[in-house]
């Protein structure tokens, strides 16, 4: 997949002080396991480097999305993450001030009734619907 960029300012605080940047992101992913088998995590001076083997290209996508939605982390690297190819169209999308799951589910799918399939698409990362946050990255399946 490549490289991914996100706000570095924004997302969830995760660790600071003594804590190993590297060992809380990868004890993050592991929390929710989207199907990453050998997971390792580095953390360089804001990029997380993502290792192992997603079991679907959903599975890599979320946790590019857990480790990046993480305050203190501007990209993601997945080049050392073996993946099978989405097979699904998936669009990314940046969370703006006043968003909520059903406007965004207008924008995308045309109704606001249909957020849950934004939710589930994005369980990892979102844990409550109507707890989002401008900066926060998912992922839009448009298949769905």
């Amino acid at each position: 997949m490549g490289l991914f960029d996100f706000a570095r300012n924004m997302g969830k605080k995760l660790f600071g002080g003594d804590d190993d940047p590297a060992e809380k992101i990868k004890e993050h992913i592991e929390e929710d396991n989207p199907g990453i088998d050998g997971l390792e995590v580095t953390y360089e001076s804001g990029k997380v480097i993502i290792a192992g083997e997603a079991t679907s290209a959903d599975a890599l996508e979320k946790a590019v999305l857990m480790a990046g939605n993480i305050e203190g982390v501007e990209a993601v690297d997945t080049s050392s993450v073996t993946a099978p190819v989405q097979t699904v169209a998936v669009e990314f999308y940046t969370i703006q001030k006043g968003d909520t799951l059903s406007g965004i589910a207008k924008k995308f799918y045309g109704k606001a009734g249909d957020y849950p399939k934004i939710f589930e698409a994005n369980r990892e990362v979102i844990k409550d619907p109507d707890l989002i946050y401008p900066g926060q990255v998912i992922r839009i399946p448009k298949d769905a």
